[in-house]
């Protein structure tokens, strides 16, 4: 399997964590996501009072400059990890 289809297969997977996700891990999450299938930060930072939209954008900020294959290996890696987590925690 080819790294955009594993990609793909962990972005589905995704959408099953538990809602006991943090923001946080959510945030790194949709700043790789982002990163992987846009690239670099492309607008600009949303106002002082859109507060969740700054936070997705400040999480997309942080992984600026990463290449497309680094952003989705580390997005599958942090998939992987939360998964587990989830798993262990529901055992």
């Amino acid at each position: 399997m080819g790294l955009q289809e594993e990609f793909e297969e962990y972005a589905e997977k995704a959408k099953t964590l538990p809602d006991t996700t943090t923001n946080e891990n959510k945030l790194i999450l949709y700043g790789l996501y982002k990163q992987a299938t846009v690239g670099d930060v492309n607008t600009g930072r949303p106002g002082i009072f859109n507060l969740k939209d700054k936070a997705k954008w400040d999480a997309w900020k942080a992984v600026e400059g990463k290449s497309k294959e680094e952003a989705m290996n580390d997005y599958i890696t942090k998939v992987k990890q939360l998964l587990e987590e989830a798993g262990a925690s529901t055992s």
